[in-house]
């Protein structure tokens, strides 16, 4: 007698996509990474994009609205240092860090309630 086992399947190709993330992930990582925004500037949001994008269009909306809002307030921020030799970049620095905190808070709260959000103020660098 033989055996008429079939074969096993194959191993799945590391370059497949992965599964899209459930509504209550997405909603969760969308908040984390604008929260994120606050303590380490784009970078969150920069790894949030290139990691999370293919996962699904809320996240994928929500990760390129903070890339942008972060990359312009660090722009902002780095000509508010350059000013500092005048007072108006004293000003300008306190500003924009008012600013992301704020922000940042409006749309971290959008995100947890599965609304868009759009910052105000911000360059489009990223779709």
């Amino acid at each position: 007698m033989s055996d008429t086992t079939p074969p096993p399947p194959p191993p799945a190709s590391p370059y497949q996509g992965s599964a899209p993330l459930s509504p209550s992930d997405e909603k969760l990582w969308a908040t984390l990474i604008h929260i994120g925004g606050i303590f380490f500037s784009f970078i969150p949001a920069l790894i949030g994009y290139l990691v999370l994008k293919d996962k699904g269009p809320f996240i994928r909306a929500h990760t390129a609205t903070a890339l942008n809002f972060q990359i312009t307030m660090a722009i902002a921020y780095v000509v508010g240092i350059i000013l500092t030799f005048l007072i108006i970049g004293i000003f300008l620095v306190i500003a924009v860090g008012i600013v992301t905190i704020i922000f940042s808070i409006i749309a971290a709260v959008k995100a947890n309630q599965g609304q868009p959000y759009t910052y105000p103020l911000s360059i489009k660098f990223v779709s």
